[in-house]
Formats: C-alpha cells, structure tokens, sequence
C-alpha cells in the first residue's frame, strides 16, 4: 500500500498536469493512442526477450515525436492519430499472438496484464522509476507552462513572438507518451484516459483561469488515485484500475453538475440585475 501511494501520487500528478493540455489542445485521442504504443511496445519487447519497462518507453517517445513531425506545427491530428492508433493496435495483436504462442501461460497472462495495470504489484525498483519519471515530467511541464499556454491558445500570435511552437509540440507529446508510460503500470492501457482527460476536464469546468485549473487537475488526479486505491483495499473483490478510473469520472460528472449549477444561478443573477435596473429607471 506504501508503494502504491508513493508511486500512484506522482503518476497522478503527472496525469493531471498533462491531461490539462491535452483537453485545452484538443488532443485527447493522442492520449488513448499512446496508452496502446505503451501496451504494443511491451509486448514487442517481451518478444524479443527484453525489459518490457524498455520497450514501454522507447516505443512511446519515439512513436509521439513521430506523430508530432507528421501532424502539423507540431501537432498531430485526426488523420494522423487514427492512422498511428490503428497501426498500432494491428501490431499489439501480432506481438501478443507471438508472445502467447511461445511462451508459457501464466508468463501470456503477465505480458497481457499491462492492458489493465497492477498497481499493488509495483515493485521498489518500479515505483522508484515511476517517481523519477514523473518529477521530471511534472517540473517540465511547469517549466514549459507559460509557453506552451500561449501556444495551445493561438499558435500563429505565439510563433511571431518567437516561441517554437513545433517543437513545442513535439516535446510535449513526447512528455504525454512518458506519462501514458507510467500510468500504464497503475490503470493499464486501456483504463488510461479516464486518468488522463477526466480530472482536467473537469478543471476546466470549475474555473477558466489557467493555473489555477492546472493546480486543480493535479489535485483532483491525485484524489482519484487515493480513493481508488483505498477502495480496492477495502473491498478486495474491486480492481484497483476500475476504482481509480470510476473516482476519476465521478469527480468529473460532479465538477460537470456543479459548473451547471453555477451557470444557472449566474444567468438567474443576471436577469435579476437587468430586471433591477430596469424598474430603477422606469
């Protein structure tokens, strides 16, 4: 429990961090395509005898720069995620049929869980990189938050005041590939977006300042790690990946109803001030 906390905070907070970019450029998908790089560059590795951890991350860097040169100005879209995402997929299936087919089964079910993640099966030398990992993702983003804000914004009023913005983009998909990397070993491939869209979205709906929804997307990732895993510690029959995934999206679903709420008593007050002055002035 120890290494799932220590571990889980920090690839939350990476999450959190990058999901709020992610949702603000629209780039959401390039987040689920990853989380699969991550799953076919596992399994690549493993077939060929390899650290599983080594193929998670050089096929996720090198994949996400590749998506980035192809999309343009540094960002890559649709046509270019669908193409990278099928491709992909196609290639994870043809490692794990080669995986499964010699190897034995318990070793074909450990290559298959990194589709659901295993966060209380962390090992020291796992949550150690995982830390490490996610620092250096997070104090890069905070250091590339300025520019990278302005970019998301408007690329053209940001590439005349001097920012590159290409390569800007590459570098932040390569950061939401290392993060889909980590998150990986907590949620699994497929349970990553949860993680990774959910809390920022729901930033996004409680507040439109910047850092501040920022700040908020990183603490609302790292509160749906907590309650995921305790809830699967207390109920043992729940899979750590669905708690902290469902934690994320109820969060999300109440940031929504709230941000509803406080648009409704917003136009509520503002037709009431409009009805004031009116009578004043009659």
């Amino acid at each position: 429990m120890r290494t799932a906390f220590w571990a889980g905070t920090v690839i939350a907070l990476s999450c959190g961090l990058a999901g709020y970019f992610v949702v603000l450029r629209s780039q959401v998908f390039t987040g689920d395509a990853l989380s699969h790089v991550a799953f076919t560059g596992s399994l690549g590795a493993l077939v060929v005898g390899l650290n599983p951890r080594l193929g998670l991350f050089v096929s996720t860097a090198l994949v996400a720069a590749g998506m980035a040169f192809l999309g343009g100005r540094g960002r890559a879209d649709d046509v270019v995620i669908g193409s990278v995402f099928a491709w992909i997929l196609a290639v994870g299936v043809f490692f794990l049929s080669m995986f499964t087919a010699t190897r034995s089964g318990a070793n074909g079910v450990a290559g298959v869980s990194v589709l659901f993640g295993s966060i209380f099966g962390l090992s020291s030398l796992d949550a150690a990189v995982a830390i490490i990992v996610g620092v250096a993702v997070c104090a890069a983003l905070l250091a590339m938050a300025r520019p990278l804000l302005f970019a998301s914004i408007d690329e053209s009023v940001a590439s005349a005041r001097g920012i590159p913005v290409p390569w800007l983009g590459v570098l932040f998909l390569v950061l939401v590939g290392l993060t889909a990397v980590e998150a990986t070993q907590a949620v699994g491939a497929l349970p990553l977006l949860g993680l990774l869209a959910a809390p920022a979205a729901a930033a996004q709906r409680l507040t439109d300042r910047p850092y501040r929804g920022l700040a908020l997307s990183g603490a609302l990732a790292v509160a749906a790690m907590w309650t995921g895993i305790a809830l699967a510690y207390f109920v043992p029959s729940v899979p750590a990946s669905f708690a902290i995934v469902a934690s994320a999206v109820g969060l999300y679903v109440a940031a929504a109803m709230l941000g509803r709420r406080r648009l409704r008593l917003a136009a509520r007050g503002g037709s009431e001030a409009i009805g004031s002055r009116s009578v004043s002035r009659w």
